[in-house]
């Protein structure tokens, strides 16, 4: 079975919404304004790119990563990986073809069956909502958490609100850095 990597900008209250600059939300571009960029913060960024063997993303995730990400030299092993978009709207007209391989999913099951081909790990960009429907179906296998030290407040957030058992997890990689950030990397107990 496939691992599936849940890999996230986070602020400390849980927010993710607009990170890199994205336009309509109110502290948008919150990693680089905010806090001082430390190179060896980010080192776990490069080695997903060499870990993993596929990306799955949410409909609004690809359609924003995909009309840049694609051109960019820091995601040029992304530009190769096959990607999987869970999207109930989405067509096969909608995908660029300037981005390798893409596969739209229309179900969690299709996810579900996807984690159980052969290959290595798949790793999840952005895509807040599909997070939290992944998460709360159990299909979250790792996390990747660079947890910032900032309260943004209002936001779209990591995990559900949904009221559920609780779900372990074991701690299997820590930083903290002078900059207040921390990098987090959990496994999810099944």
């Amino acid at each position: 079975m496939r691992t599936l990597i849940s890999t996230a900008f986070i602020s400390l209250d849980g927010v993710v919404e607009g990170p890199g600059g994205e336009p309509g939300y109110r502290n948008s571009g919150w990693t680089f304004k905010d806090v001082e960029f430390l190179p060896e913060a980010f080192e776990i960024k490069g080695r997903e790119q060499q870990e993993a063997t596929a990306m799955l993303l949410g409909r609004a995730s690809y359609e924003a990563f995909s009309q840049v990400w694609p051109g960019m030299a820091d995601f040029a092993d992304y530009k190769v990986m096959p990607k999987y978009v869970v999207s109930t709207t989405l067509t096969e007209d909608d995908l660029v073809s300037n981005w390798g391989e893409t596969t739209i999913l229309r179900s969690l099951d299709e996810v579900a069956a996807l984690k159980q081909t052969e290959g290595g790990p798949i790793i999840v960009h952005g895509s807040a909502t599909l997070n939290q429907a992944l998460s709360d179906a159990g299909l979250v296998d790792r996390y990747h958490l660079l947890v910032f030290p900032l309260l943004l407040g209002a936001g779209k957030r990591l995990f559900s609100t949904t009221d559920k058992d609780a779900q372990k997890l074991t701690l299997v990689e820590h930083e903290v850095y002078p900059n207040g950030l921390q990098k987090q990397v959990f496994d999810v107990v099944h």
